[in-house]
């Protein structure tokens, strides 16, 4: 008789916040890594730059027993100038990516907290395929340009769909629904 694994295990309840444990910090460099220096070859060995020194880190914790577990997403935020903000460096776990909330809720909280906190611009460089997500999350493209040889948008959200959120340390619990 042939068994057959069993689906690997994706927890259903996720924080997102700002990386306030060095665990969380950790896990999000690490995952950073993987996606854009091992998955899509982007960097050779670190995509980590001088951004990394002003910005704010936001992680996507999956939960077990009802805490924290593990980084599965990842995004950082910065201001360029007096109310201009940036978003960048997004990255989901490849498991967690078909869930289909892990990337919303990360930009979510990008401009919300960014928000509370001034802003009155808030872009980011997006890579070609993710435009659609960020259409439908209330971003217009601005232009089109070549990024670490790729192809990216210059993109724009629009405050008005994001309220301001005071406190991106508390952040906010999100959940998939049931298949």
């Amino acid at each position: 008789m042939d068994l057959v694994a069993p689906p690997p295990f994706l927890a259903s309840d996720y924080i997102v916040r700002f990386a306030s444990e060095r665990w969380e910090a950790a896990g999000a460099a690490e995952l950073r890594r993987q996606v854009f220096c091992t998955e899509q070859g982007v960097f050779d060995h670190d995509d980590r730059d001088a951004t990394d020194a002003v910005a704010t880190t936001i992680v996507a914790l999956s939960t077990l027993a009802g805490g924290p577990d593990e980084v599965i997403g990842t995004v950082r935020i910065h201001q360029s100038a007096p109310g201009i903000w940036w978003g960048s460096r997004l990255a989901v776990a490849p498991a967690y990516r078909r869930v289909g909330i892990i990337g919303p809720a990360l930009i979510r909280l990008a401009v919300s907290s960014a928000h509370a906190m001034g802003c009155v611009r808030f872009f980011a460089h997006v890579q070609s395929p993710n435009e659609l997500l960020f259409r439908r999350l209330h971003w217009a493209k601005i232009e089109q340009l070549a990024l670490h040889g790729r192809e990216h948008l210059l993109m724009q959200a629009d405050l008005a769909y994001y309220p301001p959120i005071a406190d991106g340390t508390i952040g906010f619990h999100a959940a998939r629904r049931a298949a």
